[in-house]
Formats: structure tokens, sequence, C-alpha cells
């Protein structure tokens, strides 16, 4: 933490194609090694997929993704005394996008087999139609803190 004020926060350019912010910040949590160009053929790949095995708007499933991973609640170590509890907290707006870009690329990486961009395009469906890595992992993080819900007083 800064001692001379808060940080201000980066400015992101959109990205080439559909001037989205958030398909920018996709991009470059899928990058690897500085390489933009390779990461941003991936997702366009990826997206065009999804379009063509739907026959919906990909930008709108990609959307639709996106809100289904985010999560609304999660759990952080607090220590009292000599125990360490998990306090549920609710998660604001900005770390919600960057969790849901998170958990969609590492699931993606996780499947088995294909190229990348088949891999993200079949996540992507996934998580639009309420299912897949990235779901479960959100789905996970909401069952803990709903175990931990008597913790809540613990709340800073």
């Amino acid at each position: 933490m800064s001692r001379k004020g808060s940080v201000s926060k980066r400015r992101i350019s959109t990205d080439p194609k559909y001037g989205d912010l958030m398909v920018a910040k996709f991009i470059n949590s899928l990058m690897y090694d500085g390489k933009k160009s390779i990461a941003e053929s991936i997702f366009y790949k990826a997206v065009e997929t999804v379009g063509e095995k739907l026959g919906k708007d990909p930008l709108e499933v990609f959307r639709t993704a996106m809100e289904n991973v985010k999560p609304v609640i999660e759990v952080r170590p607090r220590r009292v005394g000599g125990a360490t509890y998990q306090v549920p907290i609710e998660v604001n707006q900005f770390r919600r996008l960057s969790l849901a870009i998170r958990w969609i690329v590492n699931a993606a990486r996780g499947r088995q087999g294909k190229s990348m961009e088949e891999k993200l395009a079949s996540e992507i469906m996934d998580a639009a139609q309420g299912r897949g890595g990235a779901i479960k992992k959100r789905e996970d993080v909401q069952k803990m803190a709903e175990a931990n819900r008597a913790f809540a007083h613990y709340r800073w």
C-alpha cells in the first residue's frame, strides 16, 4: 500500500475488433509472455466458433458466460486471537470481473486435448449454459462462503 495516497487505476484500451473493454481484459489475461497477437487470434477464433455452433451473437454469449461465472461472495482469511477464520465477504465489481476471467481461462487451459481455441470456445459455451469448470469453481467458492456464514461477524 502506498504511503503517498491512492494509486490510480490503469487505463486499458479497448480491443480492436469489438471495441469492448471486457474483451480487452480477457485477451490480456489470456496472453503468455507478452504475445498479445497470439492471444487475440485465440480469443477471436474461439468466439467465432461459439457463434457458428450456437447460431447466436458470439459477443452476447461471451457476456452471458462472464455474468454466469462472476461470484457474488467469497471467503477471506481473518486472524482473530490465535485462530484463523474464513470470513465470507461480498466481492466488489472489479474483483468479480477479474475472478471470472481468471476462472474461465484456467478452466479452458485445464481441459484435455484439442487446441486452445477449441478449449476456450467450449468453456465459454459451457459457462453460458451454466456448466463447466469455471461455473464449478464459482459454486465451490459460494458453498464455502455459505458454510462459513457463522463467522460473518468477524468482517472488517
